[in-house]
């Protein structure tokens, strides 16, 4: 069986939610970062007493979750599904082939190392 990682970029405000429908849905293991970056929107202006801003790098949450290749469409449903606000700057999430996986502690290898 193969495995796929799937990658996801969210708003942090939805990451509770996301976890707790990855983890209804047999996901054991989630790595999360916090990230920067833009997209189609360039960032966005704020205003802070009185004062006009741009934030040129929105602040993000990654997402990394390695999946049977079997189970990886249901997951990104999951994720979409949770971290959707029907508002710009939602973000994106694709699914990346993992060619293998080994687990340091024990040796196992690739759906066994999940």
């Amino acid at each position: 069986m193969t495995l796929e990682l799937i990658t996801a970029i969210i708003k942090p405000h939805k990451l509770d939610e996301v976890k707790e429908a990855l983890l209804a849905n047999g996901v054991e293991g989630v790595t999360v970062s916090e990230v920067r970056g833009f997209g189609r929107q360039r960032g966005k202006t704020e205003n802070f007493r009185g004062s006009e801003y741009n934030i040129d790098f929105v602040p993000k949450v990654r997402l990394d979750v390695l999946v049977a290749a079997d189970a990886a469409d249901k997951i990104v449903a999951v994720i979409v599904a949770a971290a959707k606000t029907d508002k710009i700057g939602d973000g994106k999430v694709w699914v990346t082939p993992v060619r293998s996986l080994t687990r340091v502690r024990t040796g196992e290898m690739d759906i066994d190392a999940l």
